[in-house]
C-alpha cells in the first residue's frame, strides 16, 4: 500500500505540488494531442491540498445490492461521502450478472447529474462506452473492486495487488493438501475484470516448481448466485473423483461451497479457500468444513472509493500515476500505473482470529 503517515503530510503536499506546478510548466505533451476526454483529464493539473468539494452526488454502482460484501463496502463508501459533506446514492441491481443492468444504472446517473460515480464492474467491455459518455459529461468516474478498461474510468481502487491475492489464495490451499493434488475453481461471473485477473495469475503461479505436483482441471462459474455456486460446487466434486481443493476468490461462491461440502462426505477431505466474509465463513471456520481463507476489509475499500470519488470531484487528484490525496484518517495514497490506488495486504482469517472480526 502507497500510504504515508498524517505527521507528513506537508512534505508530501508541498512535493506534489510542486511536481504538479513543474509539470503544467513543462507541458506534459499529451494534453491536447487528442480528443480523449480521460486522457486529457488525467494530465490536467491536480493539486492535493485544494479545497475539498462539499454538495456533492456520488453515486455507488456495486456488482450486487443486498449482499453482505457490496452492503458493507457501499457503507463504507457512504460513510466518507457523508463525511467530506456530500451526498451518497446506492444504486444497482439484485441480479449476479446483471451487465446491461449495471449500464442502465451509469446512464440514470448521468442524467441525474450526479458528481462522480463509483462502479465495480461486472463487465469491462459492456459498461465502457456509457462510462466514457459520463466522462465526456464531467462525471469523475472511480472503479473499486473490480476494474474496467484504464480509458474509461480516472481511477481504480484495488484491494491489492492481483498477484498478491492470487498467489495468497493457492499458497493456503498448497499448504492445506500438502501441495499436491489436482484442484479446481469455482469463480463468478465469467466476464468479471477482478476474477479474471485472479485466476491468470494462479495459472501462472502454478509454474512454480513448488507447484509441481498439483493441477488445475477446472474452473466453473456460478454468476455470484448461491445457488449456482452450491450446484457448481456439487459438480466440481461429481465430476472429478480426485480433486482435493477448491479456491473460490468470490465471497457468494466460496460461502456456497462450504455449505456444500459441511452437508456431504467429502467433508474434511476436500480443501477450501478463496476470498470470504468473516460472519459468512464463520460457522465453516468453526465446524472445519474450512481451515482459512483471506480477504480485505470491504468497508475500507469502499472508503477509500469514496474519497478517491470526492478527491476528483475536487481536483486534487485527475488519475495520474503518481499523484497523492488524503483519505481521511485511512492516511495518505498515492496512484500507480493506470491510476490504480491499493488498499492493501489481505488479511488470513482462521479459527484462532476469525471472531475479532464483524463483517
Amino acid at each position: 500500500m502507497h500510504r504515508t503517515p498524517s505527521r507528513s503530510a506537508a512534505v508530501l503536499v508541498a512535493t506534489v505540488t510542486s511536481l504538479s506546478l513543474l509539470t503544467t510548466a513543462c507541458g506534459d505533451g499529451d494534453s491536447s494531442a487528442d480528443g480523449d476526454t480521460a486522457t486529457n483529464a488525467k494530465n490536467a493539473e491536480a493539486s492535493p491540498n485544494a479545497p475539498t468539494r462539499t454538495g456533492l452526488t456520488v453515486g455507488f454502482l456495486p456488482k450486487q445490492v443486498n449482499t453482505p460484501y457490496f452492503s458493507v463496502a457501499d457503507r463504507g463508501g457512504e460513510r466518507a461521502v457523508k463525511s467530506l459533506g456530500s451526498t451518497f446514492k446506492e444504486v444497482g441491481t439484485d441480479q449476479g450478472a446483471d451487465a446491461s443492468g449495471q449500464v442502465s444504472h451509469i446512464n440514470d446517473l448521468v442524467e441525474q447529474k450526479a458528481d462522480a460515480i463509483a462502479v465495480s464492474a461486472l463487465d469491462p467491455d459492456a459498461l465502457c462506452d456509457s462510462l466514457k459518455q459520463a466522462m465526456e459529461k464531467g462525471v469523475k468516474v472511480v472503479t473499486y473492486d473490480s476494474d474496467t478498461k484504464p480509458e474509461c474510468r480516472y481511477a481504480f481502487v484495488s484491494p491489492a495487488s492481483a498477484e498478491d491475492i492470487a498467489v495468497r489464495q493457492l499458497e493456503l490451499l498448497g499448504e492445506q493438501i500438502g501441495y499436491k493434488g489436482d484442484i479446481a475453481i469455482l469463480s463468478a461471473a465469467r466476464t468479471a475484470t477482478n476474477q479474471n485477473a485472479w485466476i491468470s495469475s494462479i495459472k501462472k503461479e502454478l509454474e512454480d516448481p513448488r507447484y509441481k505436483e498439483m493441477r488445475l482441471v477446472d474452473v466453473v462459474y456460478g454468476d455470484d448466485e448461491a445457488e449456482k455456486s452450491y450446484q457448481k460446487a456439487e459438480e466440481l466434486l461429481r465430476e472429478h473423483g480426485r480433486l482435493k481443493g477448491i479456491i473460490s476468490p468470490t465471497t457468494n461462491g466460496i460461502k456456497a461451497a462450504a455449505k456444500y461440502l459441511s452437508q456431504s462426505s467429502y467433508k474434511g477431505e476436500v480443501k477450501l479457500t478463496g476470498l470470504g466474509a468473516p460472519n459468512d465463513m464463520r460457522p465453516y471456520i468453526k465446524d472445519g468444513t474450512v481451515e482459512a481463507f483471506l480477504l480485505w476489509d470491504p468497508a475500507k475499500l469502499g472508503e477509500l472509493a469514496g474519497h478517491a470519488a470526492v478527491a476528483l470531484a475536487s481536483g486534487q487528484i485527475t488519475g495520474r500515476e503518481g499523484q497523492m490525496f488524503l483519505a481521511g484518517d485511512m492516511g495518505w495514497f498515492q496512484l500507480t500505473g493506470n491510476g490504480v490506488i491499493t488498499l492493501g495486504d489481505p488479511t488470513v482469517f482462521d479459527a484462532e482470529n476469525i471472531d475479532e472480526y464483524d463483517f
